[in-house]
C-alpha cells in the first residue's frame, strides 16, 4: 500500500525515479517513517472523505422536503412516520419539539404524532437527531418542520340570538315528548347554522294534538322559505291552522262516520269503501289545507304583507288506532318527508309526494294557489291502514338533505336503518337518542343530535318521530 501510493505521489507531482536509482527508492519506501507518513496521510484522507459524507449527508437531510399531514382543532390526529420512506434508517435518535400545548403528543416507539388538537395555529415542529457516526454526547442536529391545525369548521360559526323584540320571534330551539295513546311522539326543532350565524330565525315549525276522547292524533310540520321575508311566522301560522282545524272538524258525528267506514273497509270484499275512503280523505283534508291556505293569506292581509312573504312547505298527518290497525292519513306540499316504517323494518312507504327539483323553483309551498288548482293536487293525499308499525317519521330537509341526499334513498330501508344507528350513537360526535321509552331526556338528547357536522348543510332541522 506504501509503495503505490507514493508511486502515484510521485507521478501527481511529475517526478520519475530511474533505474540507476532503484534500489534508493526501495529503501525510501521501506524507510518506517515515511511509512508511517503514509498511513497519517491516509488516515487523514479517510477521515477527510468521510467529513465530507457526513456534513453532506446532514445538509441533504436539512433540505430534505418533510411534509406532515395537516390537523383539525377537535377532531382526533393520527400521522404517521415512515422512516423507511423518508430514507431516515440511519438515524440513531429522533425526537420531536413543538407539540407542547396543541393536544398531539409523538410517539418514539410507534413514530407516531397522534392526539386531538386543542387549538388551531401554524406550528413549527423541531426535528432533533442524530445519525451513525455522532456519539451520544454530540449535540442534537435540528430541522424544522411546519404542520398547520386548521380551525374546526364548527368553531368558525357564530351562535347569536334571535331578536326576541321581534313580533314574529319564537324559540331557537324546541323540544316536546308526548303520549298519543299506544304510541309515543318525540320531536325537536333547531335553528341552522346559516341562521344562528347571523341572528336570524328558526324557520322550521311544528305542532300536534292528541285527542284522548276520539283517539285521533295530529301532526303537522312546516319549513318556511329562507327567501320569504316572514316565512318564520307562516310556518307557525301553518302548522297551528292545522291543529285548530282538525280540533273543529273531529265531531263525534264525523268520528263516527269514518269509524263506520273503517268497519265497513275492513269487511268490504269489494273496493267501494276505498273509494269512499278516498273521497273522506281527499274532502277533509283538502279542505284542511285549504283552510291553512286561507288562513295565511288573512295573516298576509293583517300585517300589510305579499302572501309570498309566507311561503312554508306543509305536511300533516291524522293518526288513530282501531281493532283493525292504525289508520293514517296524510298530506304534504313540499320537500319535507313524511315516512312509514313497517315493524319488520323490511318497508318504507313514503307518505307524501314531494315537490323537489334541480333548483329551488321546484319547491312549492302552501301559500300558492295553483296547488289547489292542479290536476295533480289528489296525489298529495295519502291513505294506509296498518296492522302496527315501528316508526312514522315526519321531518324537513335540513335533515333529509346530509342523511338521505336523494329523494331515491327515502324509500330504501337501508337509509333508515342507517339513520336509526346515527341516532343510536354511531356518529362522529357519539351522540345517542334513547328512542325506547320517550322521555324529555330524549328529547333533549334529539336536540343535541341535530347538531351533527355535514358540510354545506346548515339549514334548520326539525324531526319528530312516533314508535
Amino acid at each position: 500500500m506504501g509503495r503505490s501510493f507514493i508511486q502515484e505521489l510521485f507521478k501527481a507531482n511529475n517526478i520519475t525515479v530511474d533505474s540507476r536509482r532503484q534500489h534508493l527508492f526501495d529503501a525510501f519506501v521501506n524507510d518506517e517513517k515515511n511509512l508511517l507518513a503514509v498511513k497519517l496521510i491516509m488516515e487523514n484522507k479517510k477521515l477527510l472523505m468521510d467529513t465530507w459524507q457526513f456534513k453532506n449527508r446532514l445538509a441533504d437531510i436539512q433540505q430534505q422536503p418533510v411534509s406532515i399531514p395537516n390537523a383539525t382543532a377537535g377532531k382526533p390526529y393520527l400521522a404517521q412516520l415512515d422512516f423507511g420512506q423518508l430514507k431516515w434508517n440511519d438515524f440513531t435518535y429522533f425526537h420531536i419539539d413543538g407539540l407542547e400545548g396543541s393536544g398531539l403528543q409523538y410517539d418514539a416507539d410507534k413514530k407516531q404524532i397522534s392526539g386531538t388538537p386543542v387549538k388551531s395555529g401554524d406550528f413549527k415542529l423541531v426535528l432533533k437527531y442524530r445519525i451513525e457516526g455522532e456519539t451520544d454526547t454530540t449535540a442534537l442536529n435540528e430541522k424544522t418542520v411546519p404542520l398547520v391545525i386548521n380551525p374546526n369548521p364548527r368553531s368558525l360559526w357564530k351562535n347569536i340570538e334571535s331578536d326576541s323584540t321581534d313580533p314574529y320571534w319564537k324559540e331557537d330551539n324546541v323540544t316536546a315528548t308526548a303520549s298519543l295513546g299506544d304510541k309515543q311522539l318525540v320531536v325537536a326543532s333547531k335553528r341552522g347554522r346559516s341562521h344562528a350565524n347571523t341572528g336570524a330565525f328558526r324557520e322550521d315549525d311544528f305542532a300536534f294534538r292528541h285527542f284522548a276522547d276520539t283517539g285521533w292524533s295530529i301532526l303537522a310540520m312546516s319549513d318556511g322559505a329562507g327567501s320569504a321575508r316572514l316565512s318564520r311566522a307562516g310556518s307557525r301560522v301553518a302548522c297551528n291552522s292545522v291543529v285548530e282545524y282538525f280540533e273543529h272538524l273531529l265531531t263525534p258525528e264525523l268520528n263516527a262516520t269514518f269509524d263506520a267506514l273503517i268497519a265497513d273497509h275492513a269487511s268490504a270484499t269489494d273496493d267501494k269503501t276505498q273509494k269512499e275512503l278516498t273521497r273522506f280523505v281527499y274532502d277533509n283534508l283538502g279542505k284542511a289545507a285549504f283552510t291553512v291556505h286561507k288562513k295565511l293569506e288573512e295573516f298576509a292581509g293583517n300585517c300589510a304583507a305579499p302572501l309570498k312573504d309566507l311561503h312554508s312547505t306543509l305536511i300533516f298527518v291524522l293518526l288513530k288506532k282501531y281493532a283493525s290497525g292504525y289508520v293514517i292519513m296524510s298530506f304534504g306540499v313540499g320537500d319535507c318527508p313524511i315516512a312509514l316504517i313497517n315493524t319488520e323494518f323490511s318497508e318504507v312507504t313514503l307518505l307524501n309526494k314531494l315537490d323537489v327539483g334541480e333548483f329551488s323553483g321546484g319547491t312549492r309551498f302552501i301559500t300558492m294557489q295553483e296547488i289547489f288548482k292542479s290536476d295533480t293536487f289528489a296525489t298529495r293525499f295519502g291513505f294506509r291502514l296498518v296492522p302496527d308499525f315501528s316508526y312514522l317519521m315526519l321531518m324537513t330537509d335540513g335533515i333529509y338533505d346530509p342523511k338521505f341526499e336523494v329523494e331515491a334513498n327515502l324509500e330504501k330501508p337501508a337509509a333508515w336503518k342507517a339513520l336509526l344507528e346515527d341516532l343510536g350513537g354511531r356518529n362522529d360526535d357519539h351522540v345517542k337518542v334513547d328512542l325506547a321509552p320517550h322521555t324529555p331526556e330524549t328529547a333533549g338528547q334529539l336536540s343535541a343530535w341535530m347538531d351533527f357536522w355535514s358540510p354545506g348543510n346548515h339549514d334548520d332541522r326539525t324531526l319528530m318521530i312516533i314508535s
